[in-house]
């Protein structure tokens, strides 16, 4: 997980775009936009952040750092 690729996911795509892709790597095939990583796995995780860090931006009203952080949490909570 980079967090610099996340926040241009965030920043530069939208929600809808970011669920068609989340979507497209489920299924093995090519996303219509462009996710960095090492491999599907990690571009899916990317995808995934993204997702949660804007759809939390919205409903909670809160800024990136903030829902970055909410998202971190919960990675490490679920690793430990």
């Amino acid at each position: 997980m980079k967090i610099p690729i996340i926040k241009k996911l965030v920043e530069n795509v939208g929600l809808n775009e970011l669920k068609a892709a989340e979507e497209a790597l489920l299924e093995e095939l090519q996303p219509d936009i462009e996710i960095e990583g090492e491999d599907e796995g990690e571009q899916l995780t990317h995808v995934f952040a993204a997702i949660f860090i804007l759809e939390k931006m919205e409903t909670s009203d809160v800024d990136f750092k903030t829902a970055l952080r909410e998202y971190t949490q919960k990675v490490r909570t679920s690793i430990s």
